[in-house]
């Protein structure tokens, strides 16, 4: 089976210290996030005002199984407060270049 992609962009709320939303993302990516079954990486974007994050793992119902219990512990509910608007999408990778 072919990894998968996960893609959420986002806006930071207004007032949101970008600092203080980047320890969020880290405590968020180390204490959740790449504890999970299936996880290949992650990277943070951004362009402006939007932000995005693009998380590789290994299949679609490995991100989705994550994504069912995201925001259950205290460093992803941090996290999500510094956030809104986001659109979230998972991707199957078709094919590798």
């Amino acid at each position: 089976m072919s990894n998968a992609i996960e893609f959420a962009s986002f806006d930071l709320k207004k007032g949101t210290s970008v600092p203080d939303f980047l320890l969020a993302s880290d405590k968020m990516n180390s204490g959740f996030l790449s504890m999970q079954k299936g996880y290949i990486s992650r990277k943070l974007l951004v362009d402006g005002e939007r932000w995005a994050d693009l998380v590789v793992w290994e299949t679609i119902e490995d991100a989705r199984n994550a994504a069912k219990i995201f925001g259950e512990n205290d460093v992803d509910r941090e996290y999500i407060a510094f956030i809104e608007n986001v659109d979230f999408h998972d991707f199957s990778i078709e094919k590798n270049y």
